[in-house]
């Protein structure tokens, strides 16, 4: 199966059509198709594990660079472990630390490269797309560095982005290097994001599925085999790098009642609601940074100072924020408080984002969703209180919900809040959740939070899966 713009079956599927009734299928036909896969598949396969044990290295060495930077620039000292800047010394002086950070990454993108701005995985779907796989190699170092300077100096972001387009950008260089196809090279760059992505959460079905919905726009066994491949062997190497136990951990979930059920989907309704106001605010604000009298390469100074500013009065709405996260999913974080965190962690996140400066997306959506997921949740209590509503699996239903809205990757949202807490008693809830989402977001945005940057640049993107064209 490929994924490609809805067009006349008879042009899509090579297959003849019967009037009324679609594609009909001769057997003869596909049999001289050849076989699924052949023995150049092996060779692409161990492409790929070579990319995973890079890139899943590599990823541990960006959780480190953040670490230190976050050391250095709100302590003062030399340390590597993952901090928040919430406990910094310095009082007033902490607005000045993001924009100091958001200046040099403005530099680094108008001398280095361009590419550096922005969360990531929309840059790698565009060299897919337009340009065969074909990243610089300048990307492989210049984008992780960026990322790690923005986020380590407050960027209210994550780094999952920043190592799936590293990761990616290592698979398009091994395919440059070695003769390959530019469907072997697209692969071998789906592979490298998937084994970042594993590395850092965890979750390597959530990788792959999230590979072949935003990256490969095909469900061939010639490509979900190596990602898996890769995806296997950054599991295989997170215990050595991270630890074994997982990103979240949460109480045992009891299985839902039908009315629970339905209580979730309209929860996913509200996050779909969510997802999209936050896609169009992302480039309503990005249009607004284009109007401005003022080169781009100082827009992330401005997102710097918002951040500093709004980190002066929220300082826990800076960095990556994971523990914000674990207080969301464990209950601990409710109520005023949290509506008016997630609030401050937008307005933070959305204009530093739009700003172009260089950092993820996942961890602000989870961590606004997980929230808001939460004040749902009290709701639902309040007006289903025979439901049962459970305000965790509120919190986890938001997180994924949200994703899947925003950028329509369903099952890779349902599986990865599966992955990172353990909890498979919400699956269909989640299941539930994700797809109200997804239908009140494909309903009513005809572009996604990483597809609306490519269409504006006349980029065509894939949007359905239908019958392969060969």
């Amino acid at each position: 199966m490929t994924r490609h713009p809805v067009e006349d079956a008879s042009t899509t599927s090579g297959l003849p059509v019967s009037p009324g009734l679609g594609p009909t299928l001769d057997l003869a036909q596909v049999g001289r198709r050849g076989k699924t896969l052949t023995p150049r598949a092996l060779v692409v396969v161990a492409l790929c594990v070579a990319v995973a044990l890079v890139t899943a290295p590599i990823a541990r060495v960006l959780v480190l660079l953040i670490g230190l930077i976050t050391n250095l620039a709100f302590f003062g000292r030399v340390a590597t472990g993952m901090v928040s800047p919430a406990g910094s010394p310095l009082g007033p002086w902490i607005v000045a630390v993001p924009v100091a950070g958001a200046v040099v990454v403005g530099l680094m993108a108008r001398y280095g490269s361009q590419a550096i701005r922005g969360h990531g995985i929309p840059e790698a779907m565009e060299q897919i797309l337009t340009n065969e796989s074909r990243i610089p190699m300048r990307m492989t170092f210049l984008k992780p560095l960026s990322a790690a300077i923005a986020i380590g100096t407050g960027g209210p972001f994550g780094a999952e982005g920043p190592i799936i387009a590293t990761g990616g950008a290592l698979g398009s260089l091994l395919g440059q290097l070695v003769h390959v196809t530019a469907d072997e090279r697209k692969t071998i760059l789906a592979a490298g994001a998937a084994a970042g992505m594993t590395a850092i959460f965890g979750t390597p079905f959530s990788a792959i599925l999230l590979a072949i919905e935003l990256l490969l726009f095909e469900f061939r066994p010639r490509s979900f085999i190596p990602v898996a491949a890769a995806a296997l062997t950054a599991i295989a190497l997170r215990p050595l790098l991270f630890g074994a136990t997982p990103l979240f951990e949460m109480g045992a979930l009891a299985p839902a009642s039908p009315a629970a059920l339905g209580a979730y989907g309209l929860e996913g309704l509200a996050m779909g609601g969510l997802a999209i106001g936050m896609s169009r605010s992302i480039y309503g604000i990005e249009d607004a940074f284009d109007r401005l009298p003022l080169h781009w390469m100082w827009w992330p100074a401005l997102g710097g100072l918002v951040v500093g500013l709004v980190g002066l009065v929220a300082p826990h709405t800076m960095g990556v924020g994971y523990e914000n996260i674990g207080r969301i999913l464990g209950g601990q974080f409710t109520g005023t408080a949290v509506l008016a965190f997630c609030a401050l962690k937008f307005l933070s996140w959305s204009i530093a984002l739009g700003s172009g400066t260089s950092g993820g997306t996942l961890a602000p959506i989870f961590t606004i969703g997980g929230g808001l997921g939460v004040v749902v949740g009290q709701g639902l209590q309040a007006m289903l209180p025979a439901a049962g509503v459970d305000l965790r699996l509120a919190a986890l239903i938001g997180m994924a919900a949200t994703f899947a809205g925003a950028s329509r990757a369903l099952f890779a949202s349902v599986a990865f809040a599966l992955e990172i807490t353990g909890q498979f008693n919400g699956l269909l809830p989640l299941l539930a959740g994700c797809t109200s989402a997804y239908l009140l977001s494909a309903l009513t945005m005809t572009n996604t939070i990483m597809t609306e940057k490519l269409v504006r640049r006349g980029t065509a993107v894939p949007t359905e899966y239908g019958p392969a064209p060969h």
